[in-house]
């Protein structure tokens, strides 16, 4: 098995851009900037950058790409990519890191080791927020996903990265740090998502979960089987039944010797190591997708790394409840009833909708362990794929503030989230002739009667849910982006973390 990904040495200069010395110089460029709008550029690379915006070969448009040798001598560096950046008043520190992760795959991929990015003012970009985000965005590139190939990766690593940014740059050393600790957990829950099910099964997924809380600082529980059992999570023994890997749940705590006394953050991730439907068994196409079904708990636990690295505001629990959902002689069948360990009965009309399951006795656990604020994520539903496609991630939740706290986040950290509405007038979908409620409430409205399902186990405390079934795994390649796994919902966690002190009174 290959390396999958490495954290290049990260830091932050004030020289001029000529006097920076890499592989590649990385440059990003506006749409509405004149030709020469970029001072000493034209000589530096022979003019060519110059007759090719005026060829309209290279506009400046987002994300656009002209590599060319640097001829002037005076230049330490000797290759320069500019990257469309778009136009000026649409650009964001989103921007920033997709650039910086466009500077890295075209290194890593020419096997150049070492990158320097010269970024200029911007409004509404602050220094720390570029720095962050191009430092994010470095380690960001730095990840391979094809681990179990025998012959040798297609492209190196990069080892340098140089970051010149405007402004006073001599305070950015802690969002220098929290870029590249980002990144790196946001690698790291890539790799766990692109695992394949027969390596990553429950046990394993918690060996390595353990692994990483200790390394990161975090406390860590394990709950196997008969543990889950005496908890009385029927829901999760439920999906578990038709598998032969044991479940188990991950329990998770961040606690900061200076966090704001009765506030914790309970976080919950669906973690799915393995999902064919069960009785209700999916299609075979695609169906070796479903070992990234574990990817909410994957974030989950890797942003709590990242909590605990950067010392979050806040006390956190997360609870990991992973399993395999298979369609085994014991496998749990349509019109079955579960009992959940809050004492709530669900009839199973679906055995492809066991996230909700799992989730919901999940969400039970954090509320016992004392959570004051619950945030879940989990791949749950094909039906907010066809709402929001394969960019954005469903947000539901209540109240509002709460919800508004969790997209603020999410836009800050780049993963990007709608908010969907939780109408009382959609729990007649799971509307059950023998039980609490059912499990799924049909196609039409799918995804918000899965989240009126999770939401019965949140009590009345402030809770949100994002459904990442779309945006967990990229299906096509972009040049900020290779196809696999995302890593999404890491940053967004942890930025809520980091932003406790904006949130921690809200009910």
């Amino acid at each position: 098995m290959h390396t999958v990904h490495k954290t290049p040495a990260v830091t932050v200069t004030a020289k001029a851009t000529r006097e920076l010395s890499a592989d590649l110089l990385v440059i990003p460029v506006f749409e509405d900037d004149a030709p020469a709008g970029q001072a000493g550029l034209e000589g530096a690379a022979g003019a060519e950058y110059t007759a090719a915006r005026q060829r309209g070969e290279f506009t400046g448009k987002a994300f656009e790409q002209l590599c060319t040798p640097i001829e002037d001598d005076t230049w330490k560096s000797r290759r320069v990519l500019f990257v469309g950046a778009g136009r000026r008043k649409d650009y964001t520190a989103e921007h920033l890191r997709r650039v910086a992760t466009i500077g890295g795959l075209t290194a890593r991929r020419r096997r150049l080791t070492s990158i320097a990015i010269a970024s200029g003012d911007v409004d509404g970009v602050s220094t720390e927020q570029a720095v962050q985000a191009l430092a994010e965005g470095a380690v960001l590139a730095n990840y391979e996903g094809m681990s179990y190939k025998t012959a040798e990766p297609r492209c190196g690593w990069l080892e340098r990265v140089e970051l010149k940014v405007a402004g006073n740059a001599d305070g950015a050393a802690g969002a220098l740090e929290r870029g590249r600790v980002l990144g790196e957990c946001t690698n790291l829950a890539r790799e766990l998502s692109n695992e394949p099910g027969n390596v990553l099964t429950p046990r394993e997924f918690a060996e390595r979960a353990a692994k990483i809380a200790k390394a990161a600082g975090l406390g860590v529980e394990i709950l196997d089987e008969t543990q889950i059992a005496t908890l009385g999570m029927g829901l999760l023994l439920g999906v578990a039944r038709g598998s032969d890997q044991p479940p188990r749940v991950v329990v998770l705590r961040h606690e900061p010797k200076t966090a704001a006394p009765g506030v914790v953050l309970g976080l919950v991730g669906k973690g799915i190591t393995f999902d064919t439907g069960g009785i209700s068994i999916k299609p075979a196409e695609n169906m070796d997708r479903m070992k990234d079904d574990m990817s909410g708990g994957a974030a989950v636990l890797c942003a709590m790394a990242a909590m605990s690295r950067l010392n979050a505001p806040v006390r956190c629990i997360g609870v990991i409840p992973t399993t395999e959902n298979m369609p085994g002689g014991r496998a749990v069948k349509p019109g079955d009833v579960l009992t959940s360990a809050e004492g709530k009965t669900v009839e199973i009309l679906n055995t492809d909708a066991e996230g909700r399951l799992v989730l919901g006795d999940g969400l039970w656990y954090a509320r016992k362990l004392g959570a004051t604020h619950l945030v879940d994520v989990a791949t749950l539903t094909g039906a907010c794929v066809v709402a929001l496609g394969k960019t954005t991630s469903g947000l539901f939740g209540r109240p509002d503030a709460w919800v508004d706290q969790v997209r603020r986040a999410s836009d800050r950290a780049g993963d990007r989230s709608w908010p969907m509405p939780i109408f009382d007038d959609y729990k007649e979908l799971l509307k059950s002739e023998i039980a609490d409620f059912t499990n799924t409430g049909g196609r039409s409205g799918g995804a918000i009667s899965a989240a009126l399902f999770i939401k019965e186990f949140a009590g009345d405390l402030p809770w949100a849910h994002m459904d990442i079934a779309g945006t967990a795994w990229a299906e096509e390649t972009k040049p900020y982006q290779p196809k696999g796994a995302t890593g999404v919902g890491v940053r967004t966690l942890a930025e809520l973390a980091l932003s406790a002190e904006t949130w921690g009174k809200l009910k």
